[in-house]
């Protein structure tokens, strides 16, 4: 099992910054790849950014050059860097970890960016 706490959310003005974490435990050992989704009110989830277990990251087209995604092996930590921040990035934003059987998802940090 794997268990992803997230943290550093909140509310920011537009143009604004915000780092989020994301703690993995358990089967470390397990998790391929480590990534953010988000979920806006009245949306589907979609995918934000992943980072798998060398470094190679993948981050949407929407949030390039404005989010980078990065991680600390040392803490089974991965973080999500968000600037330049815009009323629709507002979502709850997700933590996933991808395993060779299973993904796992943290229960979900807020992000509220006013105009």
């Amino acid at each position: 099992q794997v268990q992803l706490v997230e943290s550093g959310g909140g509310l920011v003005q537009a143009g604004g910054s915000l780092r989020l974490s994301c703690a993995a435990s358990g089967i470390i050992v397990a998790i391929n790849a480590m990534g953010w989704y988000r979920q806006a009110p009245g949306k589907q989830r979609e995918f934000v950014a992943l980072i798998n277990r060398g470094g190679i990251t993948n981050v949407e087209d929407s949030v390039k050059g404005r989010f980078t995604i990065s991680r600390d092996n040392a803490n089974n930590t991965v973080y999500l860097q968000m600037n330049s921040l815009k009323p629709e990035d507002t979502a709850v934003y997700y933590c996933k970890a991808w395993s060779t059987r299973l993904d796992y998802w943290g229960q979900g940090t807020q992000v509220t960016v006013s105009s």
